[in-house]
């Protein structure tokens, strides 16, 4: 059952990732699919930030779909922007904050496999997300790190079709952020 449930998860997160992709709106619902049942895999596999990771993506992809949908005036689209360095630099530590912190909790309160690994991924996963919904293009950089970590942990754990699924994620970041940076030219 797991293995289905795991199967329809990486379905769907990749075909909504190939719709960010190219900007498409309907990402955001067949995301809305791919994170509800991802969440109850990671719950069954003890990867509870993972599984938390998912709930807020949820949220995320609600959000996505209606800030998608608010497009400037005589715009098709709601256009792609960057963020200053001092931005980035914000994030950056938030980000390495913020995974020692839940690290650190996972450790302390959990049975977590990775507790640290799984807290990065979660933690950039949380800023990657919010970048994707505004459509900052640093969002695929981002990505392109967590996936790269998460490939090794879903691995790890037997979890090989979120694993192959990440790897394929790798793949659509670099066409994301190609992608992406063109329509800003």
């Amino acid at each position: 059952m797991m293995l289905a449930l795991e199967a329809l998860a990486a379905i769907t997160g990749l075909w909504s990732v190939y719709l960010v992709t190219k900007q498409n709106i309907w990402c955001w619902p067949i995301g809305l699919v791919s994170v509800a049942v991802a969440a109850i895999v990671f719950y069954d596999s003890f990867l509870y930030s993972d599984m938390i990771l998912h709930v807020y993506y949820f949220g995320m992809n609600v959000y996505g779909w209606i800030h998608w949908s608010r497009k400037p005036v005589g715009s098709e689209a709601l256009p792609v922007s960057t963020m200053s360095v001092r931005q980035n630099a914000f994030w950056v530590g938030f980000t390495a904050i913020g995974t020692v912190l839940w690290g650190l909790v996972m450790s302390k309160n959990t049975q977590a496999a990775f507790p640290y690994g799984d807290a990065f991924t979660t933690v950039a996963s949380l800023v990657a997300q919010w970048f994707m919904a505004q459509k900052r293009l640093e969002n695929w950089i981002y990505w392109f790190i967590i996936d790269i970590v998460a490939i090794s942990i879903y691995a790890l754990k037997g979890l090989y079709l979120f694993s192959g699924q990440y790897f394929i994620f790798l793949i659509l970041c670099g066409i994301g952020y190609r992608d992406w940076k063109k329509t800003m030219a």
